[in-house]
Protein backbone atom coordinates (compact mmCIF):
# COMPACT_ATOMS: atom_id res chain seq x y z
CA UNK A 1 0.00 0.00 0.00
CA UNK A 2 0.98 3.64 -0.54
CA UNK A 3 2.33 5.40 2.40
CA UNK A 4 0.20 8.75 3.87
CA UNK A 5 1.50 11.80 2.48
CA UNK A 6 2.11 14.49 4.97
CA UNK A 7 2.59 18.02 4.84
CA UNK A 8 3.80 19.93 7.69
CA UNK A 9 2.93 23.69 7.30
CA UNK A 10 4.30 26.21 9.30
CA UNK A 11 4.52 29.95 9.17
CA UNK A 12 8.15 31.65 10.09
CA UNK A 13 9.17 34.92 11.64
CA UNK A 14 12.12 35.41 13.59
CA UNK A 15 13.54 31.70 13.86
CA UNK A 16 16.74 31.93 12.19
CA UNK A 17 18.37 30.02 14.91
CA UNK A 18 15.15 27.60 15.55
CA UNK A 19 14.65 26.26 12.25
CA UNK A 20 17.46 23.69 12.44
CA UNK A 21 15.78 22.31 15.28
CA UNK A 22 12.21 22.67 14.31
CA UNK A 23 13.02 20.43 10.66
CA UNK A 24 15.13 17.72 12.86
CA UNK A 25 12.46 17.76 15.55
CA UNK A 26 9.68 17.40 13.01
CA UNK A 27 11.37 14.99 10.67
CA UNK A 28 12.00 12.50 13.70
CA UNK A 29 8.64 12.18 14.52
CA UNK A 30 7.25 12.30 11.50
CA UNK A 31 9.27 9.62 10.48
CA UNK A 32 7.82 7.21 12.83
CA UNK A 33 4.31 7.45 10.51
CA UNK A 34 5.42 7.39 7.07
CA UNK A 35 8.76 8.46 4.83
CA UNK A 36 6.01 10.32 2.58
CA UNK A 37 6.06 13.88 3.91
CA UNK A 38 7.09 17.18 3.05
CA UNK A 39 7.86 20.23 5.19
CA UNK A 40 6.71 23.72 3.96
CA UNK A 41 7.93 26.85 5.65
CA UNK A 42 6.65 29.98 4.99
CA UNK A 43 8.71 32.68 6.18
CA UNK A 44 6.86 35.89 6.79
CA UNK A 45 9.54 38.59 5.56
CA UNK A 46 11.01 38.79 9.33
CA UNK A 47 13.93 41.32 10.36
CA UNK A 48 16.37 38.41 10.98
CA UNK A 49 18.20 35.71 8.52
CA UNK A 50 15.42 33.05 8.91
CA UNK A 51 15.23 33.30 4.82
CA UNK A 52 18.86 31.82 4.45
CA UNK A 53 18.35 29.27 6.98
CA UNK A 54 15.42 27.77 5.28
CA UNK A 55 17.78 27.92 2.19
CA UNK A 56 20.02 26.31 3.40
CA UNK A 57 18.37 23.18 4.75
CA UNK A 58 16.40 22.93 1.68
CA UNK A 59 19.56 22.89 -0.50
CA UNK A 60 20.57 19.07 1.16
CA UNK A 61 16.96 18.32 1.98
CA UNK A 62 14.08 18.21 -0.68
CA UNK A 63 11.63 17.69 1.78
CA UNK A 64 11.77 21.10 2.92
CA UNK A 65 10.10 23.18 0.95
CA UNK A 66 10.41 27.34 1.70
CA UNK A 67 8.16 30.34 0.59
CA UNK A 68 9.61 34.17 1.14
CA UNK A 69 6.41 36.02 1.36
CA UNK A 70 7.25 39.71 -0.32
CA UNK A 71 6.40 41.55 2.92
CA UNK A 72 5.30 40.95 5.93
CA UNK A 73 1.68 39.87 5.64
CA UNK A 74 1.14 38.08 9.29
CA UNK A 75 0.85 35.03 10.57
CA UNK A 76 -2.78 33.77 9.37
CA UNK A 77 -1.77 34.85 6.39
CA UNK A 78 1.63 33.17 5.90
CA UNK A 79 -0.31 29.25 6.97
CA UNK A 80 -2.58 30.54 3.51
CA UNK A 81 0.12 30.66 1.62
CA UNK A 82 1.29 27.08 2.85
CA UNK A 83 -1.69 25.57 2.45
CA UNK A 84 -2.22 26.73 -0.96
CA UNK A 85 1.22 24.82 -1.57
CA UNK A 86 0.48 21.48 -0.06
CA UNK A 87 -0.18 18.42 -0.80
CA UNK A 88 -0.59 16.11 1.87
CA UNK A 89 -3.57 13.42 2.43
CA UNK A 90 -3.00 15.03 5.97
CA UNK A 91 -1.93 18.56 6.97
CA UNK A 92 -0.31 19.78 10.31
CA UNK A 93 -0.19 23.21 11.09
CA UNK A 94 2.33 24.26 13.51
CA UNK A 95 4.26 27.47 15.04
CA UNK A 96 7.86 27.54 14.36
CA UNK A 97 8.65 28.85 18.06
CA UNK A 98 8.52 24.86 19.04
CA UNK A 99 6.27 25.79 21.45
CA UNK A 100 3.98 23.17 19.47
CA UNK A 101 5.69 20.47 19.98
CA UNK A 102 6.44 18.37 17.01
CA UNK A 103 7.02 14.76 18.91
CA UNK A 104 2.70 15.48 18.97
CA UNK A 105 2.22 14.49 15.74
CA UNK A 106 2.15 11.04 16.67
CA UNK A 107 -0.49 11.07 19.17
CA UNK A 108 -2.21 13.38 16.84
CA UNK A 109 -2.37 11.15 14.20
CA UNK A 110 -3.28 8.21 16.22
CA UNK A 111 -6.50 10.05 17.23
CA UNK A 112 -7.55 10.95 13.63
CA UNK A 113 -7.18 7.64 12.90
CA UNK A 114 -10.44 6.76 15.08
CA UNK A 115 -12.35 8.72 12.54
CA UNK A 116 -11.71 12.23 12.76
CA UNK A 117 -11.15 14.50 10.18
CA UNK A 118 -9.64 17.95 12.66
CA UNK A 119 -7.74 16.72 15.63
CA UNK A 120 -6.64 19.94 17.72
CA UNK A 121 -3.90 20.45 20.05
CA UNK A 122 -5.42 21.80 23.41
CA UNK A 123 -2.75 23.23 25.82
CA UNK A 124 -3.79 21.67 29.01
CA UNK A 125 -1.05 23.99 30.56
CA UNK A 126 0.32 27.07 28.82
CA UNK A 127 3.95 28.06 29.31
CA UNK A 128 3.36 31.26 28.27
CA UNK A 129 3.99 34.70 30.58
CA UNK A 130 0.86 35.71 32.65
CA UNK A 131 0.08 38.85 30.85
CA UNK A 132 -0.09 36.90 27.40
CA UNK A 133 -2.12 34.08 28.94
CA UNK A 134 -4.29 37.80 30.31
CA UNK A 135 -4.60 38.98 27.39
CA UNK A 136 -4.90 35.83 25.26
CA UNK A 137 -8.04 34.70 27.66
CA UNK A 138 -9.61 38.35 27.44
CA UNK A 139 -9.66 37.79 23.72
CA UNK A 140 -10.81 34.04 22.88
CA UNK A 141 -13.70 35.55 25.45
CA UNK A 142 -14.49 38.42 23.64
CA UNK A 143 -14.22 37.00 20.40
CA UNK A 144 -16.64 34.07 21.66
CA UNK A 145 -19.12 37.01 22.83
CA UNK A 146 -19.06 39.10 19.39
CA UNK A 147 -18.79 35.96 17.18
CA UNK A 148 -21.55 34.02 18.95
CA UNK A 149 -19.17 30.84 18.74
CA UNK A 150 -17.57 29.34 21.14
CA UNK A 151 -13.90 30.22 20.80
CA UNK A 152 -11.22 28.08 23.19
CA UNK A 153 -8.25 29.86 24.45
CA UNK A 154 -6.11 26.65 24.80
CA UNK A 155 -6.44 25.50 20.82
CA UNK A 156 -4.60 27.97 18.64
CA UNK A 157 -3.52 26.57 14.94
CA UNK A 158 -1.89 23.33 16.12
CA UNK A 159 -3.39 20.63 14.76
CA UNK A 160 -3.84 17.78 11.61
CA UNK A 161 -6.42 18.04 9.14
CA UNK A 162 -7.47 15.84 6.39
CA UNK A 163 -7.01 17.23 2.74
CA UNK A 164 -10.50 17.54 2.30
CA UNK A 165 -10.57 20.34 5.21
CA UNK A 166 -7.74 22.35 3.99
CA UNK A 167 -9.25 21.86 0.84
CA UNK A 168 -12.98 23.78 2.03
CA UNK A 169 -10.47 26.18 3.97
CA UNK A 170 -7.99 26.95 0.95
CA UNK A 171 -11.88 28.03 -1.55
CA UNK A 172 -12.17 30.83 1.24
CA UNK A 173 -10.47 33.78 -0.27
CA UNK A 174 -11.72 36.56 1.93
CA UNK A 175 -8.80 39.33 2.96
CA UNK A 176 -9.14 38.82 6.63
CA UNK A 177 -7.44 35.84 7.50
CA UNK A 178 -7.74 34.08 10.71
CA UNK A 179 -6.92 30.06 10.52
CA UNK A 180 -9.09 28.78 13.88
CA UNK A 181 -12.13 30.13 13.03
CA UNK A 182 -11.96 29.37 9.45
CA UNK A 183 -11.85 25.89 10.45
CA UNK A 184 -14.33 25.75 12.59
CA UNK A 185 -16.52 27.44 10.37
CA UNK A 186 -16.53 24.44 7.52
CA UNK A 187 -17.24 21.60 10.05
CA UNK A 188 -16.58 18.10 9.37
CA UNK A 189 -16.09 15.62 12.26
CA UNK A 190 -13.53 16.89 14.77
CA UNK A 191 -11.72 15.79 18.34
CA UNK A 192 -9.30 17.55 20.88
CA UNK A 193 -6.47 15.83 22.46
CA UNK A 194 -4.70 17.41 25.78
CA UNK A 195 -0.65 18.04 24.40
CA UNK A 196 2.19 19.29 26.26
CA UNK A 197 2.93 22.73 25.95
CA UNK A 198 6.79 23.98 25.95
CA UNK A 199 7.90 27.54 26.35
CA UNK A 200 9.55 29.45 23.49
CA UNK A 201 12.86 28.20 22.39
CA UNK A 202 13.99 31.79 21.32
CA UNK A 203 13.09 35.38 21.87
CA UNK A 204 9.91 36.74 22.41
CA UNK A 205 6.02 36.67 20.90
CA UNK A 206 5.66 38.59 18.34
CA UNK A 207 2.37 39.29 19.38
CA UNK A 208 2.38 41.84 21.74
CA UNK A 209 -1.43 43.93 23.29
CA UNK A 210 -1.39 46.46 19.93
CA UNK A 211 -1.37 43.06 17.71
CA UNK A 212 -3.57 41.41 19.53
CA UNK A 213 -6.22 44.24 19.84
CA UNK A 214 -5.48 44.61 16.30
CA UNK A 215 -6.20 41.29 15.06
CA UNK A 216 -9.44 40.87 17.70
CA UNK A 217 -11.14 43.70 15.89
CA UNK A 218 -10.41 42.86 12.09
CA UNK A 219 -11.97 39.05 13.34
CA UNK A 220 -14.99 40.86 14.84
CA UNK A 221 -15.51 42.82 12.31
CA UNK A 222 -15.13 39.80 9.61
CA UNK A 223 -16.81 37.06 11.28
CA UNK A 224 -19.39 39.06 13.10
CA UNK A 225 -21.81 41.27 12.85
CA UNK A 226 -22.99 41.33 16.67
CA UNK A 227 -21.30 44.94 16.88
CA UNK A 228 -24.13 46.26 15.02
CA UNK A 229 -27.20 44.54 16.67
CA UNK A 230 -25.86 45.69 20.21
CA UNK A 231 -25.56 49.68 19.11
CA UNK A 232 -29.25 48.87 18.01
CA UNK A 233 -30.46 47.25 21.41
CA UNK A 234 -28.12 50.21 22.99
CA UNK A 235 -30.32 53.18 20.65
CA UNK A 236 -33.70 51.34 21.92
CA UNK A 237 -32.60 51.22 25.11
CA UNK A 238 -31.39 54.95 25.48
CA UNK A 239 -35.00 55.54 23.43
CA UNK A 240 -36.81 54.00 25.70
CA UNK A 241 -35.16 55.24 28.72
CA UNK A 242 -35.50 58.85 27.09
CA UNK A 243 -39.36 58.28 26.62
CA UNK A 244 -39.69 57.57 30.24
CA UNK A 245 -37.45 60.82 31.29
CA UNK A 246 -39.63 62.94 28.80
CA UNK A 247 -43.65 61.88 30.00
CA UNK A 248 -41.61 62.11 33.41
CA UNK A 249 -40.83 65.70 32.70
CA UNK A 250 -44.09 67.13 31.10
CA UNK A 251 -46.03 65.51 33.92
CA UNK A 252 -43.67 67.26 36.40
CA UNK A 253 -44.35 70.50 34.39
CA UNK A 254 -47.91 70.08 34.41
CA UNK A 255 -47.88 70.12 37.72
CA UNK A 256 -45.98 72.84 37.80
CA UNK A 257 -42.88 71.41 39.82
CA UNK A 258 -40.95 72.80 36.76
CA UNK A 259 -40.35 76.23 35.69
CA UNK A 260 -37.32 76.14 33.97
CA UNK A 261 -35.96 73.19 32.54
CA UNK A 262 -32.37 72.27 33.70
CA UNK A 263 -29.67 73.16 32.24
CA UNK A 264 -27.39 70.70 33.42
CA UNK A 265 -29.78 67.63 31.91
CA UNK A 266 -29.47 69.43 28.46
CA UNK A 267 -25.99 69.27 28.41
CA UNK A 268 -25.97 65.69 29.70
CA UNK A 269 -28.13 64.63 27.43
CA UNK A 270 -26.38 65.97 24.63
CA UNK A 271 -22.96 64.61 25.26
CA UNK A 272 -24.57 61.04 25.83
CA UNK A 273 -26.41 61.37 22.40
CA UNK A 274 -23.66 62.84 20.34
CA UNK A 275 -21.31 60.00 21.73
CA UNK A 276 -23.55 57.40 20.91
CA UNK A 277 -23.92 58.42 17.26
CA UNK A 278 -20.67 58.96 16.52
CA UNK A 279 -19.44 55.57 18.20
CA UNK A 280 -22.13 54.03 16.05
CA UNK A 281 -21.21 55.86 12.94
CA UNK A 282 -17.41 54.79 13.40
CA UNK A 283 -18.34 51.22 13.70
CA UNK A 284 -20.48 51.27 10.76
CA UNK A 285 -17.43 53.28 9.31
CA UNK A 286 -15.14 50.36 10.31
CA UNK A 287 -17.70 47.44 8.47
CA UNK A 288 -17.66 49.96 5.36
CA UNK A 289 -13.87 50.06 5.17
CA UNK A 290 -13.63 46.36 5.82
CA UNK A 291 -16.20 45.67 3.09
CA UNK A 292 -14.35 48.27 0.84
CA UNK A 293 -10.89 46.20 1.36
CA UNK A 294 -12.14 43.16 0.39
CA UNK A 295 -13.93 44.51 -2.71
CA UNK A 296 -10.40 45.47 -4.09
CA UNK A 297 -10.10 41.48 -4.62
CA UNK A 298 -6.06 42.40 -4.19
CA UNK A 299 -4.03 39.13 -3.67
CA UNK A 300 -3.72 37.44 -0.13
CA UNK A 301 -0.12 37.29 0.56
CA UNK A 302 2.79 37.47 -2.25
CA UNK A 303 5.82 35.45 -2.93
CA UNK A 304 8.84 36.68 -3.53
CA UNK A 305 10.73 33.07 -3.45
CA UNK A 306 10.41 29.63 -3.32
CA UNK A 307 12.71 26.88 -2.67
CA UNK A 308 12.16 22.92 -3.73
Amino acid sequence: MTEVFFSIVSPVYRAEKIIPTLVKRIEDSISQITSNYEIILVEDCGPDNSWAAIESIAKTNLRVKGIKLSRNFGQHYAITAGLDQCKGDWIVVMDCDLQDQPEEIINLYAKAKEGFDIVLARRAQRKDGFFKRFFSASFYKTLSYLTGSEQDESVANFGIYNKKVIDAVVTMRESIRYFPTMIKWVGFESAKIDVVHDSREEGESSYDFKKLLKLALEIILAFSDKPLRLMIKIGLIISLVSVIIAIDAIYSWLNGDISVLGYTSIIVSIWLLSGIIISTLGLVGLYVGKTFEGVKNRPIYLIQKKIN
